[in-house]
């Protein structure tokens, strides 16, 4: 399932794929591909990109 909530967070900061891969320490491969649903990132990394785009867990990755 394709995290359009995570790609529209991103957009609204202004960042691009490579600059949110670049502060959570990751390829932009990893972010783009949990953007399109090919990856479930690990507990750790769903914190970090919620730090850094200043959401919740919830916002981001809890599917309802």
């Amino acid at each position: 399932m394709k995290n359009l909530r995570l790609k529209a967070a991103r957009a609204a900061m202004d960042l691009s794929q490579q600059e949110l891969a670049d502060q959570v320490g990751v390829s932009r491969q990893t972010i783009s591909a949990i953007e399109k649903g090919d990856y479930n990132p690990t507990i750790n990394l769903c914190i970090a990109i919620c730090k850094s785009l200043g959401k919740t867990l919830d916002e981001l990755f809890w599917n309802e």
